[in-house]
C-alpha cells in the first residue's frame, strides 16, 4: 500500500509517554458525554413528541440536526485543535456541551429544542476529534494505540448502553430535560480532572485558520444533507435541487481551495492512502445502515410493546455488551487475521442481524430482539475499532486532528443521512395507516403523536387508532431494516477488496 503519508517513525514506536493510560481515563469521559447524549435522545423521543408537539419533520430534525452541525464543523474543529491545541479546544468543548445541555433540557417549544440541539452540535464538533488526536499523540507503540483505541471505542459504546439505562430511571421519575442534564457531572469531572492531566499537542506548524474553508464546509456539509433528507421526506423539487446544487458546489469549492493552499485546513493527500479513504468510506456506509433503525428502537420498545422507559433501556444493553467486548478484542484480531477479515466480518454480522429483523411484527419477543442486538453490537465493535486504528496509524502524529475529524465526519454524516433516509421510510410507510373518523391530523405526524391522540378519544375509536398506527409503525420500521441491512451487507463486500492491503503496524 501506497501514499504520500508515511506512517510513525521508528523512534516515535518505542516512545512511551508517562502517566499515558490515566491522561486516557480523561479522554474516554468526553466519549461518554457524547455518546449518553445520543441515547438518551431517542429514548426521550415519545416523551419531546408529546410535550412539544412537534410535527413529523420537526421531530426528525431534532433527531438529526446535531449530526447536521456536527458534521459540518468537524473538520474545521480538528483542525482547530492541530492549531490552537487539542486538550484547549478539548475542555472548551466540554464546558460549553455541558453549558449547552441546559438548553436542551429546559426547550419549551420544538423551533428552540432543534436551536439548542445545533448549538450542541457546534460545542461537540471540538470533542471526538480531539480525543482520537490526543490518544494518537498520546500513544506511540502500535499495540499500545491498538489498545487504547479499544479502550475508547468500548467507552463509547458503554456509553450507549448508560445512557438509556440512567435515562430511562430519570424518565420514570422526572420530566424529560433531565436526561439531558445528566451531562453536567461528567463534564464538571473532565474539565477539573483533564486540566492536570491531559498534556497540551499541537502542530508546530500549522498555518492559519482559513475562515473561507470553513464557511464552505459548513454550508456544503449542511446543504447536502439537507437536501438528501427533504428528497427523501417529500420528493425531489427545483428548491431542493437549488439547495443540494449549492452544498455540492461550496464542497466543490472545498476541495479545490484545499489543494491550493500552502497550509489547507485539510490535507486532501490523506485520501490517496487507500487504507485512510476505505476505512473512511467503511465507516459512513456502515452507520448509515444503523443509525436510521437504532433512532426507532426505543419508540418500538415503548410505544408499540409497551415497555417502560427503564426496561427499554436494559432491552438494548446486549448492543453495548457486544460492542464492549469486541472493541477490546479487536486488534488483536486484526492483527492474528487480517484488518479486511476482521471489519468485512463484522459488517456482515450487522447486516445479518437487520435482516432478521425484518420479521418483527407488534409481539416479537425479546429473544430475537437480543440476540440481534447483540450481535450488532459485536460485528459494530470489530469494525469500529480497527477502521478507527487504521485510520490514525496511517497519517504523521502533527496531522491527527485533521485525520481523526475526516473520521468523525463520515459518522456523523453517515448517522444524519441514515436517520434522514432510513427514518423518513418509517415515517412515509408510517403516515399512511387507516385511522378511525375523527382521529387528529397531528395522529399522522408520529406514532407519539397518535398515543396522545388516542388518550382523548372514546376508548374503541382509541383501540382502532393504537392498533392501526402501530401495526404501519411496525411495517415501516421492518423495510427499515431490510434496507439497512442491504447497505450493510455491500459495504462488507466492499471492505473486503478495498482493505485487502491495509494492515495493523507492529510494536517495534
Amino acid at each position: 500500500m501506497t501514499s504520500a503519508l508515511q506512517p510513525a517513525t521508528t523512534t516515535e514506536a518505542v516512545t512511551k509517554r508517562p502517566g499515558r493510560w490515566l491522561a486516557l481515563s480523561v479522554l474516554v469521559l468526553a466519549v461518554l458525554l457524547v455518546a449518553v447524549d445520543a441515547t438518551v435522545l431517542g429514548l426521550a423521543t415519545p416523551y419531546i413528541s408529546e410535550d412539544l408537539n412537534p410535527t413529523g419533520s420537526q421531530l426528525l430534525w431534532i433527531g438529526d440536526v446535531y449530526s447536521f452541525v456536527i458534521a459540518g464543523l468537524l473538520v474545521s474543529m480538528g483542525s482547530l485543535g492541530d492549531r490552537i491545541g487539542r486538550k484547549r479546544i478539548l475542555l472548551i468543548g466540554a464546558t460549553a456541551f455541558g453549558a449547552i445541555s441546559v438548553l436542551n433540557a429546559y426547550a419549551t417549544t420544538p423551533e428552540l429544542m432543534i436551536l439548542a440541539r445545533a448549538l450542541l452540535g457546534v460545542a461537540g464538533a471540538t470533542l471526538m476529534p480531539a480525543t482520537l488526536a490526543l490518544i494518537r499523540n498520546l500513544f506511540h507503540d502500535p499495540r499500545e494505540r491498538s489498545l487504547a483505541v479499544g479502550i475508547w471505542g468500548a467507552t463509547a459504546s458503554a456509553g450507549t448502553a448508560i445512557g438509556p439505562i440512567a435515562g430511562g430511571f430519570l424518565l420514570e421519575h422526572f420530566w424529560w430535560g433531565s436526561v439531558f442534564l445528566i451531562n453536567l457531572p461528567v463534564m464538571a469531572v473532565l474539565v477539573l480532572v483533564g486540566v492536570r492531566l491531559l498534556p497540551e499537542s499541537k502542530n508546530p506548524n500549522p498555518g492559519p485558520w482559513d475562515m473561507i474553508s470553513v464557511t464552505l464546509s459548513l454550508v456544503g456539509m449542511i446543504a447536502v444533507v439537507y437536501a438528501v433528507k427533504e428528497t427523501a421526506t417529500h420528493g425531489l423539487g427545483w428548491e431542493i435541487l437549488g439547495v443540494g446544487a449549492l452544498g455540492a458546489a461550496a464542497l466543490y469549492w472545498f476541495v479545490h481551495r484545499q489543494l491550493t493552499l500552502p497550509t489547507p485546513l485539510l490535507d486532501m493527500r490523506l485520501f490517496r492512502n487507500r487504507g485512510f479513504s476505505a476505512a473512511v468510506l467503511a465507516d459512513l456506509l456502515t452507520i448509515l445502515g444503523l443509525s436510521g433503525l437504532v433512532f426507532f428502537l426505543s419508540q418500538y420498545l415503548q410505544l408499540v410493546q409497551g415497555r417502560r422507559p427503564l426496561e427499554a433501556g436494559l432491552a438494548e444493553l446486549p448492543a453495548a455488551v457486544g460492542a464492549v467486548a469486541a472493541g477490546l478484542v479487536a486488534g488483536w484480531a486484526a492483527r492474528r487475521w487480517s484488518v479486511r477479515a476482521v471489519v468485512s466480518g463484522g459488517l456482515a454480522a450487522v447486516g445479518v442481524a437487520l435482516a432478521s429483523l425484518t420479521v418483527i411484527d407488534q409481539s416479537t419477543g425479546y429473544p430475537l430482539l437480543g440476540v440481534a442486538l447483540l450481535v450488532v453490537g459485536i460485528g459494530a465493535g470489530f469494525s469500529f475499532t480497527v477502521t478507527a486504528d487504521v485510520i490514525l496509524s496511517s497519517v504523521p502524529k502533527e496531522q491527527a486532528g485533521s485525520a481523526s475529524a475526516v473520521s468523525e465526519t463520515a459518522y456523523e454524516l453517515g448517522a444524519a443521512l441514515g436517520i434522514a433516509v432510513l427514518g423518513s421510510i418509517v415515517t412515509g410507510v408510517y403516515r399512511g395507516f387507516a385511522a378511525p373518523a375523527g382521529t387528529p391530523e397531528g395522529a399522522h405526524e408520529s406514532l407519539g403523536g397518535a398515543v396522545e391522540a388516542a388518550a382523548g378519544m372514546p376508548s374503541g375509536q382509541a383501540e382502532a387508532l393504537l392498533t392501526s398506527a402501530r401495526e404501519s409503525f411496525v411495517d415501516g420500521l421492518a423495510i427499515a431494516a431490510g434496507a439497512g441491512a442491504a447497505v450493510l451487507l455491500s459495504t462488507a463486500v466492499a471492505a473486503w477488496f478495498l482493505l485487502r492491503n491495509a494492515r495493523l503496524d507492529n510494536a517495534l
